[in-house]
């Protein structure tokens, strides 16, 4: 069956079965990330010590890190929408937790256990979406469809979230503004989980022989069962370490530092990310064609170990001349998106075990979330900002070696130049089809 809607979503490399769940997950995640450039200072202005603060966004991602490990290995056991419907509930329920019991008490020991409870929720529903995906689109149009994924991901988180919170701060303050956040992610997850109608993300993926407990471990065993695996799994932790850790340190720094305002700071932070929204698609179509390997190292690993010594020592030497602060911002944003076909090349080095390589995938997405900040609770006090940034620059080198070592079986994922193809009108896969060989 063809219609016009469908042909249009084939040639932007969107699965059209999925596109309810794109526009969902926008939603989502611009609700998850209202609070990302204000609760660092917010909690320090609540008297929590810097340190203190730090190691709240830590075990905020350690415990992220684990639901985005659990995200893959379920989506294989019980299909990515279920998943997704636990992460939208877990987030309603610890999010009222946090901002009922924890903030008012601010005791920091609530604060760890409600932000860290708090933790769980987004990666469950954002990373089962992205296993949803990775089951329907099709190999030649991976990049692209991975690219629209973390354009909606990043549109949220941080660009719109923190739009949306410049503009609400000044009228229902920063705690209203954390209320009016839970209203859009419940918004943007029943978008998505009631409109999305795609059957082979409410069934099993894994074979239908193998046991649960097989295929939890098998999750965790391929990162050495297959090194390259493994391997990619390090260079997605590194790819967004640096960012995590930026919107912990960088709030304070860039407004008693360096002079933004903090309106100006939050408008910065949202300029970075929508340049990210962008350039997520073009290296999404990039990497389809001169290679995912090829992108991501040169783009995204040798890109963001420049635009990281830039994004402060550009600042550092011209002060609020904000401009100039914009650009250096834009050109951060920019080479992170060198990173995305790095979700397509995953799926091209575990072919027979897809949900097991994404599984280990997001388990280095969500370890990202508390490795940036732990970096900045560590070695902000002896090293100050800039030895944190210059950290941050080196894990960027360290995914650029890596990434050139991701060789497959497959060349055009390496280098090749492919030209385009001829599409079909519907890509989705047929009523009852199993999603991908191999699951």
């Amino acid at each position: 069956m063809t219609n016009t809607p469908s042909s249009v979503f084939t040639r932007l490399g969107i699965p059209s079965a999925l596109s309810w769940g794109y526009l969902g997950l926008l939603i989502f995640m611009t609700g998850v990330g209202v609070e990302a450039g204000y609760l660092s200072p917010y909690l320090a202005g609540l008297g929590i010590p810097a340190a203190d603060v730090a190691m709240v966004f830590t075990v905020y991602g350690v415990t992220g890190a684990v639901a985005a490990w659990f995200a893959g290995a379920l989506s294989d056991l019980w299909g990515p929408r279920r998943v997704m419907w636990l992460g939208l509930v877990a987030f309603v329920v610890t999010h009222v937790f946090f901002l009922t019991v924890a903030i008012p008490s601010k005791a920091y020991p609530l604060l760890l256990l409600g932000y860290g409870l708090r933790g769980l929720a987004f990666p469950l529903f954002a990373y089962a979406f992205l296993v949803w995906i990775a089951a329907v689109a099709p190999q030649r149009q991976m990049g692209s469809a991975m690219g629209w994924f973390w354009s909606a991901f990043s549109a949220g988180l941080p660009t719109l979230g923190s739009l949306t919170a410049s503009l609400l701060i000044p009228h229902i303050g920063e705690l209203g503004t954390l209320w009016a956040a839970l209203g859009v992610v419940v918004g943007g997850g029943l978008m998505a989980l009631l409109l999305v109608r795609e059957r082979t993300g409410s069934a099993r993926l894994a074979p239908a022989g193998e046991s649960p407990l097989a295929g939890l471990v098998g999750s965790l065993t391929i990162l050495y069962r297959e090194p390259r695996v493994g391997a990619g799994a390090a260079v997605r932790m590194l790819n967004t370490a640096s960012q995590f850790g930026f919107l912990v340190m960088l709030p304070t720094w860039f407004v008693t530092e360096i002079g933004l305002s903090n309106a100006q700071w939050l408008r910065l932070l949202a300029l970075m990310f929508a340049t990210n929204i962008v350039t997520n698609l073009l290296f999404g179509v990039v990497g389809d064609r001169v290679g995912w390997r090829t992108t991501v190292a040169w783009f995204g690993g040798v890109g963001c170990t420049l635009s990281t010594l830039v994004l402060y020592y550009v600042p550092s030497a011209v002060g609020s001349q904000y401009t100039l602060c914009v650009l250096v911002a834009v050109f951060y944003g920019a080479t992170l998106s060198g990173y995305v076909p790095l979700s397509a090349l995953m799926t091209a080095i575990a072919p027979a075990h897809k949900g097991q390589a994404m599984a280990a995938l997001n388990l280095g997405a969500g370890a990202s979330t508390f490795v940036g900040p732990l970096v900045v609770s560590l070695f902000l006090g002896p090293l100050g900002v800039g030895g944190v940034v210059w950290i941050f620059a080196g894990c960027h080198a360290v995914s650029a070696v890596l990434t050139l070592a991701l060789r497959t079986t497959t060349p055009a994922a390496d280098s090749a130049v492919r030209l385009p193809q001829p599409l079909p009108a519907d890509d989705r896969a047929p009523v009852g089809a199993p999603a991908t060989k191999g699951l």
